[in-house]
């Protein structure tokens, strides 16, 4: 007579077998840099994708560059630290993005968005604290013309643009001509670039050595 497996013994299998596939499985560590260098490049892919269907373009109005799709990196205010983007339109052209400008994240819908208290809520998608959430001491941008960290906006006919100009009737001052690069420095000197090529918006991500 063939003798069945008691209830103790398949536990007592499960048990092992849960044991030596947590034994024996390769541990992957998580790399923050590599985790935001991800999302930053599909973030731009999809604002890429974003300015070309949203032309701005309006022949009565001379700033009408200024609402130009743009992603911005910037200081949270000194009390607190730390470094944080926002994607947003300009509606307004006051040069300050608010969170009902700001593009959505096609996976949370949350928005890409925050302000520089850098406080996490329920409305912001919290990944946009770089240093918060992968320990990023600094962003540099090559062709960066800005005061601030930098930014690149992207125009509805491919071209991407350092700055937005704040005079009349200068939609195409501050293109960029060359390859432009996001660089992200870890707290632990750890770095990776974007690079954003001009007239495709084409990005691809570096490690830099």
């Amino acid at each position: 007579m063939k003798k069945s497996f008691s209830v103790l013994e398949i536990i007592l299998v499960i048990t092992l077998l849960g044991f030596l596939y947590t034994a024996f499985l390769p541990k992957t560590k998580i790399n923050n840099l590599d985790e935001l260098t991800n999302r930053i490049s599909l973030y731009i892919t999809h604002l890429r994708y974003k300015a070309l269907i949203d032309d701005k373009y309006d022949l009565s109005d001379p700033l009408w560059h200024k609402q130009r799709w743009t992603i911005k990196f910037f200081n949270c205010r000194k009390s607190v630290g730390g470094i944080y983007y926002t994607i947003y339109t300009d509606r307004n052209k006051s040069g300050h993005p608010s969170a009902e400008d700001s593009l959505k994240d096609p996976l949370s819908n949350k928005n890409i968005y925050s302000f520089n208290t850098c406080n996490e809520n329920d409305e912001n998608s919290k990944y946009v604290l770089l240093t918060k959430q992968y320990d990023i001491e600094d962003v540099n941008i090559s062709c960066n013309d800005t005061t601030t960290l930098g930014q690149l906006s992207f125009g509805s006919d491919g071209k991407i643009y350092s700055k937005l100009s704040a005079f009349d009737n200068e939609s195409e001052e501050y293109e960029i001509t060359e390859p432009c690069t996001i660089k992200f420095i870890s707290k632990n000197k750890d770095t990776k670039e974007i690079t954003i090529y001009p007239f495709t918006g084409y990005s691809k991500q570096e490690k830099v050595e």
